[in-house]
């Protein structure tokens, strides 16, 4: 035994004010963290019977009921591991001669000593109403708590029912989506087979009528009149629309089904621009527009296949021409793209009618033409921009548009630029 005192009596710990407590009208019982009891008052152990040795370094529940026991456990001691603090909480102590004590218990948890300790001030309850009252209210809150709890794990069911009955919903639009795009994808794929074919089979008697136009052109079968003359030329030119009509439609088919082959090559904008204003200068001169070139100093060459990008270029321009009223000016522009490493812009400006803005995307469909006041109908069957869309993101870039009407449309076609030499 210490020299001091028994550990157990709190007079005997030096520096704490023992005496006082063992004097005080209410009961104190002190735990560490491992709930074993460090120290207690005379009070207490008076009221309860034992003596110091029989409860200093035991558990802390070997003085509660087995009801308190339970509440210590599930209620007590985590609410002060919690909040390090518990207040008027009622308690049921166990006395020496087996009877219940009913108490309100003050409990502090701090540091001391180097370790935490749990300081409680015991009061007891001599009204037995009180506590009943109490443990009734308890079990009424428990009873009521229970009931919210219930019905908020019916709520949750129902809401878990609610999900799943949308998350199946969504898994058979899903697969009513797909199933439809299949089916669309399907159609497409013969709708464009169906045209590759008839446009072949077009194709044959179309070239027969252009030859035998020519022919009779030529005299070979009898001299020709000048109004015969001119009936002929009239058909070539009627076969040579058509035969254009017919070849688009063939492209449009290719396209769509994948059958376009690409031979990717470094082709300088240089020869493509030289060879571009053989083919369409003269139709600009009819119309007298102005024609002009923007083209960086040192050569500019792109990743392309050269027939399809002239192909594209060409299709561009005319429908510039074809929109674009007398007078008016178009300007093929060619730079390095701005914002994005690597490619290259080729940009047809004109100062034609304009496109509205929501038709923008629209003219990149097939078999469409955006008609304006001003203009008639005009010739086509609206199949360039879609095939030339195609073909230039077949190449690796891609064709957009911007347009303001009564200003003017400008069409930007990127390209994949050739690397340097040496790199």
């Amino acid at each position: 035994m210490d020299a001091n005192g028994p550990p157990w009596v709190a007079a005997a710990r030096p520096g704490f004010p023992g005496a006082l407590l063992d004097r005080a009208p209410c009961g104190y019982i002190a735990f560490g963290d491992d709930a074993l009891v460090r120290l207690v008052n005379a009070t207490l152990l008076d009221r309860l019977g034992y003596a110091a040795g029989e409860i200093v370094g035991r558990h802390v529940e070997a003085i509660f009921t087995v009801p308190g026991r339970i509440f210590f456990q599930t209620h007590l001691f985590p609410l002060v591991m919690l909040h390090g603090a518990a207040q008027e909480v009622f308690v049921l102590l166990r006395a020496n001669d087996g009877t219940s004590v009913g108490m309100l218990c003050n409990a502090v948890r701090q540091a001391r000593d180097g370790a935490f300790v749990t300081d409680c001030v015991l009061v007891e309850v001599r009204e037995r109403r009180k506590y009943e009252d109490a443990l009734l209210l308890a079990k009424r809150e428990a009873e009521r708590t229970n009931r919210t709890l219930e019905e908020q794990a019916l709520e949750l069911e129902l809401q878990h029912q609610q999900l799943q009955d949308q998350a199946d919903e969504l898994e058979r639009q899903r697969a009513e989506a797909e199933e439809a795009r299949n089916a669309a994808a399907a159609a497409n794929r013969a709708k464009s087979e169906f045209l590759a074919v008839m446009s072949h089979e077009l194709r044959t008697p179309l070239n027969a009528i252009g030859g035998y136009t020519q022919l009779l052109e030529t005299g070979i079968y009898g001299p020709v009149t000048t109004e015969q003359g001119e009936a002929l030329r009239r058909i070539a030119r009627s076969q040579r629309h058509l035969l254009g009509l017919i070849n688009d439609v063939l492209n449009l088919a290719r396209v769509e089904t994948g059958r376009v082959e690409y031979s990717i090559t470094d082709v300088p904008l240089s020869e493509v621009i030289a060879e571009l204003a053989a083919m369409i200068e003269p139709q600009m001169a009819a119309k007298q527009l102005t024609y002009a070139v923007i083209a960086p100093h040192g050569e500019l060459t792109v990743r392309a296949d050269r027939e399809k990008l002239v192909q594209i270029l060409l299709n561009l321009l005319s429908n510039a021409v074809k929109f674009t009223p007398p007078g008016g000016r178009i300007t093929l522009r060619c730079t390095a793209a701005a914002g994005v490493p690597g490619m290259a812009a080729l940009e047809v400006e004109d100062t034609g009618r304009g496109i509205p803005d929501d038709k923008l995307e629209a003219v990149f469909e097939p078999f469409v033409q955006v008609r304006a006041s001003g203009f008639g109908a005009t010739e086509g069957t609206g199949l360039g921009l879609a095939i030339s869309r195609n073909l230039a993101r077949g190449m690796g870039g891609d064709l957009t548009a911007t347009s303001t009407v009564g200003v003017g449309s400008r069409f930007v076609l990127t390209l994949p630029r050739s690397a340097p030499r040496g790199a």
